[in-house]
């Protein structure tokens, strides 16, 4: 298990992870629905994209989820590239999803 990342943090009032690096903020959208967290939207500005940004927040985000005993249902398209490639994460994936993404 890893630890979350002291960086990202959850703003629950506005529903979304928030990064803030080098004065700009990249978001992880979502709601709650299901038992779990329905990922929406991640969104990481132009001058931060390659960096790795997007994968260091599924991370974190899939961390809590799993800490808090929720699951993911990733209608984001970043997060369900990112569950394909990280089957690892399967067990916090909601069942449907897991059909849906061969996982």
């Amino acid at each position: 298990m890893t630890d979350l990342d002291p960086d990202i943090r959850d703003d629950r009032d506005s529903r979304r992870y928030e990064l803030t690096l080098d004065g700009l903020t990249s978001v992880v959208m979502y709601n709650e629905a299901g038992g779990g967290l329905m990922i929406t939207e991640t969104l990481v500005p132009p001058p931060l994209e390659g960096r790795g940004v997007a994968s260091r927040m599924a991370r974190h985000v899939l961390e809590d989820i799993r800490r808090r005993g929720l699951v993911v249902l990733p209608t984001c398209p970043f997060f369900s590239g990112y569950l394909k490639k990280h089957p690892e994460w399967r067990d916090v994936v909601h069942p449907s999803y897991r059909l849906a993404l061969g996982l």
